[in-house]
């Protein structure tokens, strides 16, 4: 096996064991046309009638976090009732064929609607509208509004003219009608004037106000359908439109570029790659076609590879506007010891209770430390080990391997040791978490980067190695040229900002600094293996593996069976933890023997022989210069406040920060990044009409 010499594509090392693999780009980058020669030192951005450079075509890997039961109280007061128009027919807006909602949320709309009305007695029409309105504010809280309250962005944006209230109130209803109205067909564009048709005449300020929200912020009208991208862009913010330069062609980067694009600003993306996705990367694996056997195909995601719950997710929206299907990842999960043994199932229960045990007591003590304690943070490995110990869970060698299972498995969510997570806050986000399935695209998410990287211009090969921004602007360098823009979008991982492979000047606030210092980047990785046939069988998605070495406990502790999507019979190892790091600096071969050997252990006692895979892929996220690592966590003396530090513009709104790692709700996720490229967008927005609001010479800037 040889390694993956250093290239712009992936942190992989590949092989074929029956024919060589020479590093190559994933099918997908043929299509790619190098980016053209600028041939002068400093290039202008391209405008919307001049020449654009060529196009091309190119997590977050799914989050296991124990998810808290949510509950929900009765979402709409009835007094609200009188925003809507009454009418018998059911509109579209609960026609949503996404499940945005869980059946046990409808269940409770219904249980809802059902002590409005009392027993024994028919719906009204009243009744009906309020079971409506309640499943329109459950769609508005998944993808990610607060019950009864506006958020920051509605009250800085002046939605309504005195906050509290009934103005407040209705506000939201309509909000929530506008929004779940889009959502039963996010195929089409709708207008204020749809939305009015079932909003009372006089509520018109809040629909204009609503709406305008809703479209600036990437809520409503966005994605991929013909009637989103052909529909003609907006007057932009000021004249001449403003230029932006968006840093990474990732899933921040290509959501932001296509946002300011509608928006009416001129834009163009730097990525030092030769693709794009960043670190949603699809490749083609394949083995070599003889005169009797065909070639065995199947695409593999490197990278981010689980659409982590379906529920509001904007990729959810995505992939029914391209007709995408989704394959819900069953939740079947058989665990083997490391003789190959299945575990008993009794055992297996009673391990994952003391596991949840163990959260909980970490839990209830974080909540009971005062303020001051918070402040002098430890490691949730430190405080588990503690309460593990102090309540005698898993004494025996079989519990301790499970336990050690579940915790491989909560460093794979997290990306991190234990040992580094912070206690009070690694799970700050869980609030948030989209609900509903755990998905995958079948055939990779390139096909998510390809579709939104059409016709954006790219330019590909160029690396970034310094961004200079102050009052007419900024310079962006990359390979020998400088760009300039009105503005700049930064949306590389963490990882490279905690390098400084980047250098702004001036340099960035203090704040920030500390904050790119104390928040964690962590790291996954994969042994991807392509065999001849699917020796495991089709009926599940999941099997583990359990380990005696406790230092050991996320290696190959978890493996996903890609065949019922890939097109070919692939199965993926997955590496976290401790291990993740020690792989990095150990023989791929060794790797791949040691992969080969445990599903060896486990097949074997069943009669059934393990073939020697066609092409092996090892991945090496945390070797990658443009990345650095896998995605970000809270570290031991961080908390979900660095985030927010994170995505703050610098320079009075002259260069702008997205990715992942400045979303706090959703972090380390594709759907977070993508939803911070909406985010800046919108902030990119708002600062170019502020400047352009400003006399000249009065601050200005």
């Amino acid at each position: 096996m040889e390694e993956e010499p250093d290239s712009h594509d992936a942190p992989a090392m590949e092989s074929s064991h029956n024919t060589p693999s020479p590093s190559h780009l994933p099918a997908d980058d043929s299509e790619i046309t190098p980016p053209v020669d600028a041939r002068r030192t400093t290039a202008p951005l391209p405008g919307s009638g001049g020449d654009t450079p060529p196009q091309g075509a190119s997590a977050a890997s799914g989050r296991k976090r124990r998810r808290r039961d949510k509950q929900f109280p009765e979402m709409i007061p009835t007094a609200c009732l009188r925003v809507l128009r009454p009418t018998t027919a059911r509109p579209a807006s609960v026609v949503y064929s996404e499940k945005l909602v869980d059946e046990l949320i409808r269940m409770q709309v219904n249980e809802a609607a059902s002590r409005r009305r009392g027993r024994g007695r028919p719906p009204s029409s009243s009744l009906r509208l309020a079971r409506e309105l309640d499943v329109e504010a459950l769609i508005a809280m998944a993808v990610g509004f607060p019950v009864d309250s506006l958020t920051e962005e509605e009250i800085e944006a002046n939605v309504v003219p005195v906050l509290g209230g009934a103005a407040q109130s209705n506000y939201i209803v309509v909000r929530n009608h506008i929004l779940a109205r889009w959502r039963s067909n996010a195929s089409v564009w709708i207008t204020e004037a749809h939305a009015m048709e079932s909003i009372r005449s006089e509520h018109r300020a809040l629909v204009s106000a609503a709406y305008a929200f809703l479209l600036d912020h990437g809520f409503i009208n966005f994605g991929l359908a013909p009637a989103i991208i052909t529909a003609p862009p907006r007057r932009p913010p000021s004249l001449p439109a403003p230029s932006v330069l968006v840093v990474g062609a990732g899933l921040a980067g290509l959501a932001a570029a296509r946002h300011l694009l509608s928006l009416g600003f001129k834009v163009a993306i730097l990525e030092g790659r030769r693709r794009p996705g960043g670190r949603v990367f699809t490749k083609k694996m394949e083995s070599c076609a003889s005169s009797t056997t065909p070639a065995v195909v199947a695409t593999a995601d490197l990278g981010g590879s689980v659409l982590t719950g379906i529920n509001g997710n904007p990729l959810g929206v995505l992939a029914r506007q391209l007709g995408f299907p989704l394959h819900k990842i069953r939740d079947l999960c058989p665990l083997y010891l490391p003789d190959g043994r299945p575990v008993d199932p009794a055992i297996d229960a009673r391990l994952e209770a003391a596991f949840n045990q163990l959260l909980d007591k970490v839990c209830k003590f974080r909540q009971a430390v005062t303020d001051e304690l918070k402040s002098v943070d430890v490691s949730l490995g430190t405080a588990l080990e503690a309460f593990r110990k102090a309540y005698g869970f898993a004494d025996s060698s079989e519990e301790r391997m499970l336990l050690d299972w579940h915790l491989a498995n909560l460093e794979y969510a997290n990306a991190a040791p234990l040992s580094d997570l912070s206690m009070v806050y690694w799970d700050q986000d869980d609030p948030y978490e989209m609900g509903g399935d755990h998905c995958f695209i079948p055939g990779g998410n390139a096909r998510f980067v390809r579709a939104l990287a059409e016709n954006i211009p790219i330019f590909y090969g160029r690396r970034v190695t310094r961004i200079q921004y102050g009052c007419d602007g900024v310079m962006v360098y990359a390979d020998g040229q400088v760009f300039l823009g009105d503005m700049a979008l930064c949306t590389v991982p963490l990882g490279v900002l905690k390098k400084g492979c980047i250098e702004f000047v001036p340099e960035l606030p203090k704040e920030k600094q500390e904050a790119i210092k104390r928040l964690g980047f962590g790291l996954l990785n994969k042994v991807l293996m392509l065999f001849p046939h699917d020796f495991w069988g089709g009926g599940i998605d999941t099997f583990g593996h359990l380990t005696e070495d406790p230092s050991n406990r996320g290696e190959f502790f978890l493996f996903y069976s890609y065949s019922s999507v890939s097109g070919g019979p692939l199965l993926v190892a997955l590496v976290a933890g401790e291990a993740a790091i020690k792989f990095e600096t150990s023989s791929p071969i060794k790797h791949v023997e040691r992969a080969l050997e445990v599903l060896k252990g486990i097949f074997a006692p069943k009669g059934i022989e393990v073939p020697e895979p066609l092409q092996v892929i090892c991945t090496r996220w945390g070797s990658d210069r443009f990345t650095y690592g896998s995605y970000s966590y809270v570290a031991v003396g961080s908390s979900g406040d660095d985030y927010d530090i994170l995505a703050e513009s610098v320079g009075d709104g002259r260069v702008f920060f997205a990715g992942e790692a400045t979303n706090r709700r959703y972090p380390a996720t594709m759907h977070g990044a993508l939803l911070s490229g909406f985010r800046e967008a919108t902030n990119m927005a708002r600062a170019t009409r502020r400047r352009s609001m400003m006399p000249v010479g009065e601050g200005r800037c």
